[in-house]
């Protein structure tokens, strides 16, 4: 009687081991045993800012959980019919560090604009004029100084026979005809037109390079001539002999050439080209 219950316990405790090693699952990996006093290699998630510098953790002050897994229950036949289901121990996780922002640069400072210079005004053009007419030299010296500093780089200038009515240019007589006829090739070479040779009076010989109604048209053929390397003369006809002087000069900025006139005692005043001053 005693060895039958025997066997029925038996078969009893097989088939409840059977059970539970259908029923309970695959067994849970064991985490690996850490080392003691060595940092553990964790991979941070990835961020848009750049990760901060390594630092080297301290040196846990205990020792991680020593874990073992647990033995593989063995069936025996006792009279226990519970069976143990194995321990797992934890493991501490190490806290996962937060990572720090990056600083922030200030934005770099805008280069400060240097303040635009005003251009300088534009100075005004010289003004010059001629006074005039003075009857000899020391009238016309006596009005430029009673004009005094608003005259500028003045000269005196004579015009002899002011009462001409035309102006002929000349070169002086040749000594022969020849000699003028030599000229007129070296005139003709230079460029120079209207030219004849004068072929009797006080004037034989002399090559007449034109006639002009006014002086200044015959000081610009003049002016041409001396240019080309011929030095001709002016002779005035028509008028009485008598002869004018003139003041030439620059007026000082601000003059006004009225006043001018008033104050050196000019009959008239003129407008006339600055080149001619300089």
């Amino acid at each position: 009687m005693l060895t039958r219950a025997l066997i029925v316990v038996l078969a009893i405790l097989n088939l409840g081991v059977a059970l539970w090693w259908m029923l309970r699952g695959d067994p849970v990996p064991a985490a690996p045993a850490a080392t003691t006093g060595v940092a553990q290699l964790q991979l941070l998630p990835s961020t848009g800012a750049p990760p901060p510098p390594a630092t080297v953790a301290a040196p846990p002050t205990q020792a991680l959980d020593d874990v073992t897994p647990a033995p593989k229950p063995t069936p025996v036949a006792t009279s226990s019919a519970a069976a143990t289901e194995p321990a797992v121990a934890s493991v501490t996780a190490a806290p996962t560090p937060t990572p720090t922002p990056a600083a922030v640069q200030p934005p770099p400072a805008s280069a400060a604009v240097p303040a635009a210079v005003p251009a300088p005004a534009a100075a005004a053009p010289a003004q010059c004029v001629s006074l005039g007419p003075f009857a000899d030299r020391a009238a016309a010296q006596a009005a430029q100084a009673k004009a005094g500093a608003v005259l500028r780089g003045a000269r005196l200038r004579e015009v002899a026979d002011a009462g001409a009515t035309r102006y002929r240019v000349l070169l002086p007589a040749a000594a022969s005809r020849e000699d003028a006829q030599a000229t007129v090739k070296r005139i003709m070479a230079a460029g120079v037109s209207d030219y004849y040779i004068i072929a009797q009076g006080e004037e034989t010989n002399a090559i007449a390079l034109g006639q002009y109604r006014n002086r200044e048209g015959a000081e610009r053929r003049m002016a041409a001539l001396s240019a080309a390397g011929f030095n001709a003369r002016m002779v005035a006809s028509g008028g009485d002999g008598s002869a004018q002087w003139w003041l030439d000069a620059t007026l000082a900025e601000q003059a006004d050439a009225s006043v001018v006139r008033q104050r050196s005692g000019a009959a008239q005043q003129r407008s006339l080209d600055c080149a001619r001053v300089r």
